[in-house]
């Protein structure tokens, strides 16, 4: 039997800093990164893929303030699906031509997600998830007097506006990617989920969030018993001691080990902590399987064991 693999892609899996955050552009990003996925998807797995919307999103949502003379700004809860609805396009065509090259007739569907969230969840009152373009500390702070947005600065790279990331509660399309899985690969719960609350008397509701991407891919290695958790970024291992002379990449971390890191705030919070805890608690979970953290390109080697950083329960 073929193991099950969720893979969360992030945000170079999309875009290139190197070229203009344009549609175009991310197509071109999305074919290359296609082709990764279709390689994981030849090697035997069932695979699902997450991925996230930070810089979408946050282009959505300028471009509807901006235009609000001519046209009403859009919730966020909304400029979130209509951010599922165009990287879902351009992974589904994307990766539909790498499979078919490769002479595998897979079925690929986007799926709307909405995910439930907590009204009374910390993050709420803490906006950690960083959306939207780098700005420099100049124009973070000309926006934060003019807008009243929340500015952080992002591990390094630049100043970016921050949202509330609540914890994803509940998959609401759970049993349609369930119902799919064994014939199709599911795009789903993008940019973390559409954030929604659910009402006393069942009804949902939007707010304004984005869910953590890593956590939202986490829930569903649960839901649908995945063997492996596979969370790609910019790097090849994760490192303590990052960006500084005695960093140290890892290989491996258990459990014990990665909550010691993150104790000692070796990850940063909306960078690589994220990611950590989302594989912690996926082993937490499931102490048999294991998650792993490494870069696009390095994918199909460190599912060999070769590189990448292997998170297990002991």
């Amino acid at each position: 039997m073929a193991e099950k693999i969720v893979v969360a892609l992030g945000g170079n899996a999309l875009q290139s800093g190197k070229s203009e955050p344009t549609a175009e552009a991310q197509l071109a990003v999305v074919r290359n990164t296609c082709e990764r996925i279709a390689d994981i998807s030849e090697m035997g797995y069932e695979v699902a893929v997450v991925h996230g919307n930070g810089p979408q999103v946050g282009r959505i949502l300028l471009a509807s303030e901006t235009a609000k003379d001519v046209t009403p700004a859009m919730p966020f809860d909304v400029c979130g699906a209509m951010s599922q609805g165009y990287i879902g396009y351009h992974l589904q065509q994307a990766l539909k031509y790498a499979l078919n090259k490769r002479n595998q007739d897979i079925p690929v569907v986007t799926i709307a997600t909405q995910m439930v969230v907590e009204p009374n969840d910390p993050g709420f009152k803490n906006p950690t998830k960083p959306i939207g373009p780098f700005y420099s500390e100049e124009e973070a702070k000309a926006l934060q007097e003019e807008k009243g947005y929340a500015m952080k600065e992002d591990a390094g790279r630049g100043w970016r506006r921050v949202v509330a990331s609540p914890i994803p509660r509940k998959i609401v399309e759970i049993d349609a990617i369930k119902k799919l899985w064994d014939s199709t690969i599911v795009i789903s719960c993008g940019g973390g989920g559409i954030p929604v609350i659910e009402n006393a008397d069942g009804s949902l509701e939007g707010t304004a969030a984005v869910i953590d991407k890593d956590f939202a891919a986490e829930l569903l290695a649960e839901q649908v018993d995945a063997d492996v958790l596979m969370i790609l970024t910019e790097v090849e291992k994760v490192a303590i001691n990052y960006n500084k002379p005695d960093q140290q990449d890892l290989s491996n971390m258990n459990l014990a080990d990665a909550a010691r890191y993150c104790n000692e705030g070796q990850f940063a919070p909306g960078s690589m902590l994220p990611k950590v805890q989302a594989a912690m608690k996926f082993v937490r979970a499931y102490p048999n399987k294991k998650a792993i953290i490494t870069s696009l390109d390095k994918a199909i080697d460190a599912l060999k064991g070769e590189t990448g950083t292997t998170i297990t329960f002991a």
